[in-house]
């Protein structure tokens, strides 16, 4: 088969796309990126000549397309099981696909009222309750999984669960969520890992606005 081609949208806004491609990055799996941006309304009928939902990422390897984030993140898991894109221990691994869907079937109020945006001017905005209760919900596993491992990533060194919350990491700081010391250590060390300064620079430099994602 050929090499991987990952097809994107906006790195300033595409959360779904941002997740594999951290995964990818910080596991040092070569691949090709393809990006192409949304609409105003956070869409792109382009999308469809690669994805058969209409939605980006999608993950081409010869003939064989995979979408959806997570089904993209345990593909090249499998393709790559020297890479540690899941922890090697079963019981943490079993937790970190825990925690994942988790993250990717939850926080709906989180993700509706605080789209994820790389240029934002750090800035609070009017929060409705099911929304700190899902940052309540986060901050939680967040610390009790870096509480077992010992940090500085969830389960020790950077892993595909890490990657699942990196979105969130960037809504927690720029809507500026008031957060414990222990949770700031974390946002701080996923902000310091190579792969998230090579995405958010990208993202600075895109001059591209989406009304839809801008809160």
């Amino acid at each position: 088969m050929d090499g991987l081609v990952l097809y994107i949208a906006n790195k300033n806004y595409s959360s779904w796309s941002f997740r594999p491609w951290i995964a990818m990055k910080a596991a040092g799996i070569p691949f090709d990126e393809v990006l192409i941006p949304f609409d105003d309304n956070a869409s792109n009928p382009r999308f469809r000549e690669f994805s058969p939902t209409g939605k980006v990422p999608v993950l081409q390897h010869g003939s064989l397309h995979v979408w959806e984030s997570l089904a993209i993140i345990e593909y090249v898991a499998e393709l790559y099981p020297e890479a540690g894109i899941w922890p090697l221990d079963p019981a943490d691994r079993a937790m970190a696909r825990s925690i994942s869907m988790e993250m990717l079937s939850g926080f709906r109020a989180l993700r509706g009222a605080c789209p994820m945006n790389m240029r934002r001017q750090k800035g609070k905005i009017e929060l409705a309750d099911g929304v700190l209760a899902d940052v309540a919900r986060i901050t939680e596993i967040w610390k009790t999984m870096r509480m077992r491992s010992g940090g500085p990533f969830l389960f020790g060194a950077f892993s595909a669960a890490d990657a699942m919350f990196a979105p969130v990491v960037n809504r927690l700081d720029v809507y500026d969520f008031d957060l414990d010391a222990e949770t700031i250590d974390y946002i701080q060390a996923v902000q310091a890992h190579p792969a998230w300064v090579a995405w958010r620079d990208a993202a600075l430099a895109e001059t591209w606005v989406v009304p839809a994602d801008e809160a």
